[in-house]
């Protein structure tokens, strides 16, 4: 919210959601907060098996105009 320069009412009421690549959903936005937060268990050896640089990679959907 504070990045976007919303208050967080304004944000909730535009269906924001954070979405991850794949089925598992790790990133989660609090509701009473705004703050990403981490909705699942990271396992990075499951993820990254034997990659140096993990990387996870989310987006952050907003309904309607901005």
């Amino acid at each position: 919210a504070k990045d976007l320069g919303l208050q967080l009412p304004a944000l909730i009421g535009r269906g924001v959601r954070v979405v991850s690549e794949g089925r598992t959903q790790y990133f989660a936005l609090h509701g009473k907060t705004g703050h990403l937060v981490t909705a699942e268990r990271i396992d990075r050896e499951k993820l990254c098996e034997s990659v140096e640089q993990c990387m996870l990679r989310c987006e952050l959907i907003v309904e309607g105009e901005m």
